[in-house]
């Protein structure tokens, strides 16, 4: 059972099951508390060794949308005539223990993770930093490119290192469970973060693009492998295609087994970005119909937004 099911299951089992981890998510509310308390008495400092950093951060465990609205500032910044060097945490991969800047040309997503694979994908000329370090990776972008703004997806949580511009993404009808983890997906408790902007807000909302599918398509597979797969599969049933089989394996997973596209029909197969990166070098992928399904995001009103970002940087 994948700890999904019990943070948005609708059945009795499900809904037992996280009352019964509410004791331990009590604790873990408290242990989160306390480390953040530290920072903001004072009794430990953050690191600043980078002029502009800004982070695209979130409140949950995974599958808040930080990706396609980590792009869409990237974009932002750099139309604005910002130079912009990504950072990622490279989850789950042999890069991600410290911080290291990527090389140039395609990445590989078992090496660097994933995510990264995905941003090198979009920007094939965007210098990448990959690692959790974020105190080392804002040293190395403070190293090689000292005028450029480092944008950061994820490290919200990294309390160690100073951000200049922290915006959360925080929707509450994506997101129905709020207990902390593990009776929950929270990492925190809403009430005691205070970034520069919470997405949606007053000012600002996100605008996520519908998936990019064949208007020909009538029935599917799916094949995922992301922190939110429910709101994925929800997402191709709306664009009017029947899903046939549904693959949902956990987050960050490599996709290498091999029997993974074994199955009693020859429909093809949905899956995201970030699942095509870790499966684009598979021996047997020319033998399988594939459609990626793209999604952005933006972030309206486009041009108040980059004025509040513009100033926030200045």
């Amino acid at each position: 059972m994948r700890i999904e099911e019990i943070w948005f299951g609708e059945g009795i089992a499900m809904k037992l099951a996280r009352v019964a981890l509410l004791p331990l998510a009590g604790v873990y509310a408290l242990g989160a508390g306390a480390y953040r308390g530290m920072y903001a008495l004072g009794l430990k400092r953050p690191k600043k060794p980078h002029a502009k950093i800004v982070c695209i951060g979130n409140l949950t465990v995974g599958g808040s949308g930080k990706s396609p609205v980590t792009a869409f500032v990237a974009q932002t910044l750099m139309d604005a005539g910002f130079e912009v060097v990504l950072g990622c945490s490279g989850y789950g991969s042999p890069r991600s223990e410290a911080a290291t800047l990527a090389p140039p040309g395609e990445l590989d997503a078992a090496t660097w993770g994933d995510e990264p694979a995905e941003f090198r994908e979009l920007f094939p000329t965007l210098p990448i930093i990959v690692g959790r370090r974020r105190v080392l990776a804002a040293e190395i972008c403070a190293g090689e490119y000292p005028n450029a703004v480092l944008l950061m997806d994820d490290g919200f949580q990294h309390l160690p290192l100073s951000k200049d511009v922290t915006i959360v993404l925080d929707d509450p009808s994506a997101t129905p469970n709020r207990f902390p983890f593990p009776a929950g997906p929270f990492r925190e408790v809403r009430a005691l973060v205070k970034p520069n902007l919470f997405l949606p807000s007053e000012k600002f909302r996100i605008e996520y693009s519908t998936l990019d599918l064949p208007e020909n398509l009538s029935q599917v597979n799916v094949l995922t492998a992301i922190g939110r797969p429910d709101l994925f599969l929800d997402s191709v049933s709306k664009a009017g295609v029947e899903i046939v089989e549904r693959r949902v394996l956990p987050d960050h997973d490599p996709l290498s087994r091999e029997e993974l596209f074994a199955c009693q029909n020859s429909l093809p197969w949905v899956v995201t970005a970030k699942d095509w990166v870790k499966l684009r070098k598979r021996k047997d992928i020319s033998a399988v119909s594939i459609f990626v399904a793209r999604r952005s995001a933006t972030i309206q009103p486009h041009q108040d937004f980059v004025k509040w970002l513009t100033i926030k940087l200045q």
